[in-house]
């Protein structure tokens, strides 16, 4: 499911690196109509919306976008999965994503959809979610708003009310359809005369409070709260990034949804609390 999800700013990078000029005797071409760019990273643990997809443990990802001079946009994106993330026994999340990008005042405003796909998963796994997000500077910083709204699907119903009905086989409301919204923001401040860039994000989601078809969910508790800190140090192709990562679910408040929302999926540790990420990421 689309660091807080890591990957996006790795994902799309490659959407605003510069052209390499080529020589032709002195003259410098013109850019290129179509772009291919890309990313490799590896991380001590995925976290989507503050919310850990691999239990905890390392996550390999790596994507790749294909991009017109005219804004348009596609790529793909993938991450391996355990615990919690695997929605339904995937092993793997694969999204496929698309979208238009246009200046707007000194900003550009990116407009796109995501569908998140699980080979190897159980039925009613996939979902689609249209995205919409405006990126400026204001004095050093850069600053990105962003609303991402998935429409009433069954992949993300509450199916399950809580994690014992879920443990037991026994539908709540089985068919059942729900819709998910999610709200964040993020800001970038480079420090002058050095490669390193201080990074924050906050964000919101409003969705099912209970467990879907497969017994996880896209916002488990209904709603909450993710953000997080960190810096990124970049050297060449290379991104080090080192990030705080949290959410204001509590174990109390995730306890109906145990023992699926868990790590190890037995009942015990909270995927959602404080921790520190580490990744590196190359970019090509």
């Amino acid at each position: 499911m689309t660091c807080t999800k890591l990957f996006p700013a790795a994902f799309l990078l490659g959407l605003s690196a510069p052209a390499l000029a080529q020589d032709t005797g002195g003259d410098t071409a013109p850019p290129p109509t179509i772009t291919v760019s890309g990313s490799a990273t590896i991380a001590s643990d995925y976290r989507f919306r503050g919310v850990s997809q691999t239990d905890q443990e390392m996550a390999v990802q790596g994507g790749i976008t294909v991009a017109h001079d005219s804004g348009v946009y596609a790529g793909v994106w993938g991450s391996n999965l355990a615990g919690w993330g695997t929605f339904g026994g995937a092993n793997m999340e694969l999204d496929l994503i698309a979208g238009y990008r246009l200046p707007v005042g000194g900003g550009t405003l990116d407009v796109g959809l995501t569908w998140y796909m699980y080979p190897g998963g159980a039925d009613l796994t996939d979902f689609a979610e249209p995205y919409a997000k405006l990126s400026g500077t204001a004095g050093p910083a850069t600053l990105t708003a962003g609303v991402a709204y998935a429409p009433e699907q069954e992949a993300i119903g509450k199916w399950y009310a809580t994690g014992a009905d879920a443990a037991a086989g026994v539908f709540t409301d089985p068919g059942a359809k729900d819709d998910n919204l999610y709200l964040w923001g993020d800001a970038a401040v480079a420090v002058p005369g050095t490669p390193i860039t201080a990074k924050a994000h906050v964000g919101h989601s409003w969705g099912q409070d209970g467990l879907g078809p497969n017994a996880t969910a896209v916002a488990p508790t209904g709603r909450y709260w993710d953000w997080s800190l960190g810096a990124d140090a970049t050297w060449r192709n290379l991104t080090f990034n080192l990030s705080y990562v949290d959410t204001d679910i509590s174990d109390r408040e995730a306890a109906y949804l145990r023992p699926s929302f868990s790590k190890g999926q037995d009942g015990t540790g909270n995927i959602a609390g404080g921790t520190v990420v580490a990744s590196l990421t190359a970019a090509f």
